[in-house]
């Protein structure tokens, strides 16, 4: 029993990898079954076997992924109190993770409104929970309150997540390096230490603070 049940999963597993670099290739849209039992020499029905329409085909690879993330977050952080280690581990997870997995971060990034129903609402329920322990790490850093929690954890989170459009393993920084300057420009900024923030660098820029889509419209 056990050993056709780790037959099946690793036959699944198979399958989602293949599938998201597919609809991270092409899009969720575009792409179809018959591409997916191409690319897996899977037979149609065989593929029937595994989930039953496109859209659960997505959801357990967004539900997968995401599953993945969090559940490595939690076991990483369940004993550790230090906030800043805290931090620290969450962004090591999360960019070694995307790291490893481009196809399925893009998909997630780019896929996640193609869900509906009850498969949006799982998978919606992940990303909460990975949401609110980023919150509760980044509120105990700043108890003072001193930055909007939601723009921090955004803005954390945007700058992680937007690394499958320009990472390039063969020209860029290998993942220790990645994740320590990564880390230190969230946490120090990236000044270089003591340096004073000048108050022309406070000051807003110039101009309309809701500028015109095109040109002729400028003043």
């Amino acid at each position: 029993m056990t050993d056709e049940r780790s037959a099946y999963d690793e036959k699944l597993e198979s399958i989602l990898r293949t599938a998201a670099a597919i609809f991270a290739e092409k899009g969720y849209h575009q792409a179809s079954i018959r591409d997916i039992a191409r690319a897996t020499g899977v037979s149609l029905s065989g593929l029937y076997y595994y989930f039953n329409s496109k859209e659960e085909l997505l959801f357990l690879i967004q539900d997968h992924a995401f599953g993945t993330l969090l559940d490595n977050l939690e076991r990483l952080v369940a004993d550790e109190a230090d906030p800043q280690r805290r931090l620290r581990l969450l962004m090591e997870n999360h960019l070694r993770y995307f790291i490893a997995n481009t196809p399925e971060m893009k998909v997630l990034s780019h896929e996640g409104e193609s869900l509906t129903g009850e498969f949006r609402r799982r998978v919606n329920a992940k990303k909460k929970r990975l949401t609110e322990l980023a919150m509760e790490i980044l509120r105990e850093l700043r108890p003072d309150g001193g930055v909007d929690l939601r723009v921090a954890t955004f803005s954390l989170f945007g700058m992680m997540n937007w690394l499958y459009n320009w990472h390039r393993p063969e020209v860029d920084v290998p993942i220790d390096q990645l994740v320590d300057d990564m880390h230190r420009i969230f946490v120090e900024g990236f000044l270089p230490p003591g340096a004073a923030m000048s108050d022309a660098a406070r000051a807003a820029a110039p101009g309309d603070a809701h500028p015109a889509m095109w040109r002729s419209e400028q003043p």
